[in-house]
């Protein structure tokens, strides 16, 4: 699905400007810090638009951003010029980084959108064998109970120039929610252009990530609750994934 951001691409960063990336990159360098050995290389997976890896750069960090749509990477590296980002258009599965970096990060559930579990053990070997000796490897899901509650939802964004409708469609059978969106948006001329665009993220239970990420090589794996250092509490719409490389 390397094409499917063509038509979001241009519309992604006023469609998650309340993100709050800020927040995203002051809890990554939280797991930064407890690792406590120097993180000076990261990569991250699933890039989109490059907000995340424009702020971790700004930060001080050598970054190298990978993501599947060449739409997305374009919108990123004008947003990182000058902060001497390095971009691959790659499937996280097929991960070839040029050295091994000393921590991979995929956030906003970028996993759940890899919707074959084999290619998430794929990834996950390919994150594992990518990371220096003492690596961190975090990342983000939405949980089954998230992804089930999308279904038959309907949401809307808009402000004077775009206005956007998606629906999410949960599937039990394939564990899977599939999302439809429709894009309107105003050009220069003052017309009104349309795109569709559809996606799936898959439903992974927790024990499958752990059991995928021990398989890959991974010991050291402990899971958080949603931006916090504790674990997930009961009935949690996200979790978060650390894990490290032996040393």
């Amino acid at each position: 699905m390397r094409d499917a951001y063509t038509v979001l691409a241009r519309c992604y960063d006023r469609l998650t400007a309340d993100v709050g990336y800020e927040k995203w990159a002051d809890y990554v360098e939280r797991h930064f810090r407890k690792l406590k050995r120097p993180v000076r290389s990261v990569v991250e997976l699933g890039c989109g638009t490059g907000s995340l890896t424009k702020l971790l750069a700004q930060r001080g960090y050598q970054m190298t951003a990978v993501d599947l749509s060449p739409d997305m990477l374009a919108v990123a590296d004008q947003k990182c010029e000058g902060l001497g980002v390095l971009f691959l258009c790659q499937d996280m599965s097929r991960l070839a980084l040029l050295e091994p970096a000393d921590a991979v990060i995929s956030c906003l559930d970028s996993v759940n959108y890899v919707t074959r579990p084999a290619a998430v053990k794929w990834t996950f070997q390919r994150v594992y064998k990518a990371l220096t000796p003492g690596g961190l490897f975090l990342f983000d899901v939405k949980t089954p109970l998230a992804l089930e509650g999308a279904d038959g939802q309907t949401y809307l964004d808009e402000d004077d120039d775009l206005f956007c409708v998606w629906r999410g469609e949960y599937s039990p059978k394939r564990r899977v929610c599939g999302y439809g969106l429709d894009l309107f948006v105003r050009e220069e001329n003052g017309s009104w252009s349309r795109g569709g665009e559809y996606h799936e993220e898959y439903a992974f239970t927790m024990d499958e990530l752990d059991s995928f990420l021990r398989e890959a090589g991974f010991r050291n794996i402990r899971q958080h609750g949603d931006k916090t250092m504790s674990a997930p509490k009961e009935g949690a719409q996200r979790v978060f994934f650390a894990a490290r490389k032996d040393l």
